[in-house]
């Protein structure tokens, strides 16, 4: 049966909100916890906090995740450690009221919410398969709704920038890249799931700060999860050994849940790979 015990996981995004809720509740159950971040005084808060409540051998990478340059490095650091990598939760994310551009000209939003885990899930593919069961589970959002299909045409919003329907666009590529890599890699004991948090009340989004963010978080609050109730569905795929045979499934609640339609389209799931593939130049 799966133990989440004395596992080697890696966490994107980890030092706040439903992130860092899941690198504690994960450490609690003796998993070995790495997690990169981008803030270092953030980063040995998280630890200092982990290594309260865990024995485990736990650490942490400085990278930003929206520069390519950062996440191979990342990589290549994770895989010097020379530790397996049993389950890697790709949790990093962001949503921008206006456009920005990544170190390498990326529109921030799909290069953080996608690329990142394209990018840091292929670079560390070969170290996972050394797991005898691993995981790889991408956070998602019930956002994807927002959209119809990908916006091939404008993949990096230089045409048009709306933020609700841009922050869509990388959710929905969130599931589709997990479905498409769960296909890839059906022979291989490793399972590809990714999840819905709910709407959580956490940090999310700070970096804007006009009015709009302001409105909407005012509004939004008193619907919103906390960050615990939120990771709840994280820390479930990461460590249940009911997931053990599910692979390529969009999770809600910790239960298998329904997407759109458009997250179901599998000629977009590969033009997403080609793509990605080709921005990154991974692959």
């Amino acid at each position: 049966m799966f133990n989440v015990n004395n596992k080697n996981i890696l966490i994107t995004g980890a030092t706040s909100g439903i992130g860092k809720e899941s690198a504690l509740a994960l450490a609690k159950m003796g998993a070995n916890i790495t997690f990169i971040a981008r803030n270092k005084v953030k980063a040995e808060n998280l630890l200092n906090d982990i290594n309260k409540i865990s024995s485990g051998q736990n650490s942490f990478i400085i990278a930003d995740l929206s520069s390519q340059k950062d996440i191979k490095a990342a990589s290549e650091n994770y895989i010097n450690k020379n530790i397996s990598l049993d389950i890697l939760l790709n949790n990093a994310g962001l949503i921008n009221f206006k456009r920005r551009e990544t170190i390498d000209g990326l529109e921030e939003t799909f290069a953080l919410n996608h690329l990142a885990y394209f990018s840091l899930t292929n670079l560390l593919l070969d170290k996972i398969k050394e797991s005898s069961s691993a995981r790889i589970i991408n956070v998602s959002s019930g956002a994807h709704q927002f959209v119809k299909r990908m916006n091939f045409d404008d993949i990096q919003s230089e045409k048009s920038y709306k933020p609700f329907q841009v922050y869509g666009y990388t959710k929905l590529a969130n599931i589709l890249f997990t479905k498409k890599l769960s296909s890839i890699l059906k022979d291989k004991k490793i399972s590809v799931n990714c999840l819905h948090p709910g709407v959580v009340g956490t940090s999310f989004g700070q970096n804007n700060s006009n009015n709009l963010n302001k409105v909407l978080s005012f509004i939004a609050k008193p619907f919103m999860r906390t960050s615990k109730k939120g990771a709840e569905t994280s820390i479930y795929l990461c460590s249940s050994p009911n997931v053990s045979d599910i692979s390529g499934e969009y999770f809600y609640n910790c239960r298998v849940t329904k997407t759109s339609k458009w997250a179901r389209n599998e000629e977009d799931a590969d033009k997403l790979w080609d793509i990605s593939s080709k921005l990154t130049g991974i692959c």
